[in-house]
């Protein structure tokens, strides 16, 4: 058994640490506070073929596999997660459905700037009552002729207010449950009768826009559906997947980076005529926090090489995205603690960490959600 990393990708994590310290450390207080993402660092990540790291090249991207895309996401997360939800949602709720399941020519269309990092795309599922049931939505999309006519509004959508394409999921169908929700992949600059809606003010991530996607009998074309009418619940289940991958690698970012600030810290913090980190109580948060995110690490790993090699990975990915973002949570609340009054100051990062993390076990299915799938799986209820 070989736990080592390919020399690509020794090469690819570099390379993404490299430009997280550069490009993305300087600036992520500055993001944060201004709550907004910084458009030259989106175009230098795509440059780098970030923005669709296992989307094939003719489509745009850079045509690498789902452990590059983990270990790129995490290190980009390390120094911003802000900025790193961005390109999960281009990557992950984005790219894969419409690469997974569009047509050739939606592949060329709607993949190709998003993955080269001309636009970006956003995922609308999540409504005023969908969340961890989507057999909640309503929002509508009927026939009428070579359009379909879509009414609703979705909420808490990751890059809804930048988005220029989005994946939407609709019902088509009431009579039949989960079975008559379909996807679409629609143009939201030349879509009459779309609007942005609220932008939420958030707790963390506050680099990343949130907000409403409101569709007022919006008419898309006929051709704009994914797959075929009913599948879309299909396809969301398997998108959702992908996607937790991608959140676990945000979670694991956040996590090193509030062990990276506790070292530092505790070697340079002299209490009692001592370092804090010579203390057997700092050490022992350092030793539970280094071996929850090796553990994190492994999983991820585990669940983006079972993608990469067309193998289910549900289970495996529902335990990832679980417990790296506890342990994100976790690791960022003992950061703090370990500063103690600095931690709880914007002078130093881990307050930052703190309040990014906490988002990690609620979207992308809510870590309740997610120990729902993995007990489903090991029960073998299917």
């Amino acid at each position: 058994m070989d736990f080592s990393l390919s020399e690509e990708h020794k090469m690819v994590q570099d390379m993404a640490r490299r430009f997280a310290d550069q490009e993305l450390k300087p600036i992520a207080a500055r993001i944060d506070q201004e709550h907004r993402h910084d458009d030259g660092v989106l175009r230098k990540m795509a440059e780098n073929g970030f923005m669709g790291v296992a989307i094939p090249a003719e489509y745009g991207g850079a045509g690498m596999d789902y452990v590059a895309y983990a270990l790129i996401l995490t290190e980009i997360s390390r120094a911003c997660a802000s900025t790193g939800v961005i390109m999960s949602v281009n990557n992950s709720l984005y790219g894969f459905p419409v690469n997974a399941f569009g047509a050739e020519d939606q592949k060329i269309r709607f993949n190709t700037p998003v993955a080269s990092g001309e636009a970006n795309g956003c995922y609308g599922l999540t409504e005023a009552n969908a969340g961890s049931d989507p057999a909640g939505m309503r929002t509508t999309a009927v026939l009428d002729g070579d359009s379909w006519i879509i009414n609703g509004e979705k909420k808490f959508i990751t890059n809804g207010n930048i988005a220029k394409y989005a994946v939407i999921a609709a019902v088509t169908d009431k009579t039949k449950g989960y079975k008559g929700i379909t996807q679409f992949v629609v143009d939201l600059e030349s879509t009459e009768g779309f609007s942005v809606g609220k932008v939420e003010e958030k707790l963390g991530i506050r680099g990343s826009g949130t907000s409403e996607l409101v569709f007022q009998d919006a008419r898309i074309p006929r051709d704009s559906i994914l797959g075929d009418p009913g599948s879309g619940f299909r396809q969301m289940l398997t998108t959702l997947d992908s996607g937790r991958i991608g959140i676990a690698s945000q979670a694991l970012g956040i996590a090193k980076a509030a062990l990276e600030e506790s070292v530092s810290y505790s070697k340079e913090r002299v209490q009692f005529g001592k370092p804090i980190s010579s203390f057997q109580a700092t050490q022992f948060k350092l030793a539970d926090m280094a071996t929850r995110i090796d553990a994190s690490e492994l999983l991820i790993l585990k669940a983006a090489w079972l993608e990469s090699n067309h193998l289910p990975f549900e289970r495996e990915a529902a335990q990832a995205k679980m417990f790296a973002s506890d342990t994100a949570m976790d690791a960022t609340v003992e950061a703090v603690q370990i500063l103690g009054g600095y931690g709880y100051s914007s002078e130093y990062p881990v307050e930052r960490l703190m309040r990014d993390a906490k988002i990690t076990q609620i979207y992308e299915g809510t870590n309740e959600i997610m120990r729902v799938v993995i007990s489903r799986n090991v029960l073998g209820m299917r």
